[in-house]
């Protein structure tokens, strides 16, 4: 799904600087893997999100005020969208293999947590995990993650409580914490 979309845009961005910078390619790239984009979507997530930010351009819309938060919720956007076109289940592995931290660095119980996380994130309604993902993973302020969303910053924050509460029993719930 991401990547029709993605090669049909390549060729109108030949010859044009590359609209994210490094760091935020890396943060696209974690936040469509902690929404369950698979690795081998993750490139392709990304240049759907260049390509978004191109064509804002193009029509002459002024760029966003902070791009790095704008980026952030796009590839959040494009997580919900592939994550609905596919089954959780089949996911999941390959979610856990973009999250695995180095061999050394790894060890048993950070392995056992990063399970019961994904699995907990899994578990979450898409509009739940979206705004756990870009809270904590992305580290967009309350304000911003609403102002993105265009939603009210109590309807965030009731998201986010809700979503911390069924992450926290699911993990109390699985003796990892």
């Amino acid at each position: 799904m991401l990547r029709r979309k993605a090669r049909r845009g390549q060729g109108d961005v030949q010859g044009v600087d590359d609209p994210l910078d490094a760091a935020q390619e890396r943060r696209v790239r974690a936040v469509l893997a902690l929404g369950g984009v698979p690795q081998a979507d993750l490139p392709d997530g990304v240049q759907q999100v260049r390509l978004r930010l191109l064509e804002r351009a193009a029509k002459g819309d002024e760029a966003p005020r902070d791009v790095s938060a704008w980026a952030a919720v796009v590839a959040s956007n494009l997580a919900m969208d592939w994550h609905r076109a596919k089954r959780r289940q089949e996911r999941l592995g390959e979610r856990l293999a973009s999250l695995r931290q180095p061999a050394d660095a790894r060890d048993e119980d950070s392995s056992v947590l990063s399970l019961a996380v994904a699995q907990g994130l899994d578990e979450l309604p898409d509009s739940q995990r979206q705004v756990l993902v870009l809270r904590f993973y992305a580290d967009l302020p309350v304000r911003g993650i609403a102002e993105e969303l265009g939603i009210p910053e109590g309807t965030v924050k009731s998201r986010l409580h809700t979503a911390v509460r069924a992450l926290r029993a699911r993990l109390h719930e699985d003796e990892v914490v």
